[in-house]
C-alpha cells in the first residue's frame, strides 16, 4: 500500500498542478484507500470504527467551505469531527464574530484549514464606496493578521454577490461555490446531507455554514459518506492546485472545473 501511494503521488507530482500540498496529497490518497469512520451517531465521540470503501482509478476531490463563524458552540464541535477524520475545509469568517474567538481561528490554522474574509457584519459589497469596502475587507484581513500573523485571506463575499468594483478591490481571488444545500432554510441535517451528496462531483465547492448545529451534523454526514466513496477533501486553494488552476486576485472561483 505504501509503495502504491508513494507512486501514485510521484506520478502526480510530475504530472500535476504547482503548489499543491503534497502531505495532503499523501493523505488523500490514504483516505482513498482506506476505512472511513463510523458516522458520529453510531459511535462514541472518542471512539473509531470501519465503513468499506469504494475506490476507483480516479480521485474525486472536493472543497468544503463554512461561512458566517466562528461560534464557539457550533464551530469547536466542526472543529472536532474534521480533526477525527483528518479532513481540511475552508472557513470564511466574520469580523465581528472573531473578537472572544480568537483561539478557534488559531486552531483552525493550526490543524490544516484554510481562512478566508467573509465582511465584517455580513453585508452585500456590491454598491459599496471603497472606503466602504476596506473596512468590510480590508478590516477583517488585518483582524486575522493581528490573530495569526501574515497570510494571504481570500474573499467570499456575502449572498455570493460581486461587480466591478468588487473584483478590483478584491486584493485576492474570489471563492464563490457550486453546491449549495441551503442549509439556513429548515436545519434538517439529513435533507442538507443528501442534498450535497446526491449531486456532488469532482471539483466542487460545498458551501455550509458553520453556525447552526445542524449544519455541523449534515457536514459529519456528508464528510462520512463522500469519504466512504472514495473522495478526498482540500481546501479551496489545494483545490485549485490539484485542477492545474493558478488563482488570481479578482478573479471569481465556483469549483475547481
Amino acid at each position: 500500500m505504501r509503495d502504491f501511494v508513494e507512486n501514485e503521488v510521484g506520478s502526480l507530482r510530475d504530472h500535476g498542478a504547482p503548489g499543491i500540498s503534497w502531505a495532503l496529497l499523501v493523505l488523500c490518497f490514504a483516505l482513498a484507500f482506506s476505512p472511513a469512520p463510523q458516522p458520529a451517531g453510531d459511535r462514541a465521540a472518542s471512539g473509531s470504527a470501519e465503513v468499506e470503501v469504494e475506490t476507483g482509478p480516479e480521485m474525486p476531490v472536493v472543497a468544503l467551505t463554512f461561512d458566517d463563524g466562528p461560534r464557539a458552540a457550533t464551530t469547536g464541535r466542526l472543529l472536532d469531527e474534521l480533526a477525527l477524520r483528518e479532513v481540511p475545509a475552508t472557513f470564511f469568517l466574520l469580523g465581528h464574530r472573531l473578537s472572544g474567538n480568537e483561539e478557534l481561528v488559531r486552531r483552525m490554522a493550526r490543524e490544516g484549514h484554510q481562512i478566508g474574509v467573509h465582511t465584517f457584519d455580513h453585508v452585500p459589497v456590491t454598491g459599496l464606496s471603497h472606503q466602504e469596502f476596506d473596512l468590510q475587507v480590508g478590516g477583517v484581513r488585518a483582524q486575522l493578521r493581528d490573530i495569526l500573523g501574515d497570510g494571504e485571506f481570500w474573499l467570499r463575499p456575502p449572498y455570493g454577490q460581486t461587480d466591478d468594483s468588487t473584483r478590483a478591490w478584491a486584493d485576492s481571488p474570489i471563492v464563490l461555490w457550486s453546491v449549495d444545500p441551503e442549509d439556513w432554510k429548515d436545519h434538517n441535517a439529513a435533507r442538507i446531507a443528501a442534498a450535497v451528496t446526491e449531486q456532488v462531483k469532482d471539483g466542487d465547492i460545498i458551501l455550509l455554514h458553520d453556525i447552526y448545529h445542524s449544519s455541523v451534523d449534515a457536514a459529519v454526514q456528508i464528510v462520512d459518506e463522500l469519504l466512504r466513496r472514495g473522495f478526498c477533501f482540500v481546501t479551496v486553494e489545494d483545490l485549485l492546485a490539484w485542477k492545474g488552476i493558478s488563482p488570481e486576485s479578482g478573479a471569481v472561483y465556483r469549483s475547481g472545473r
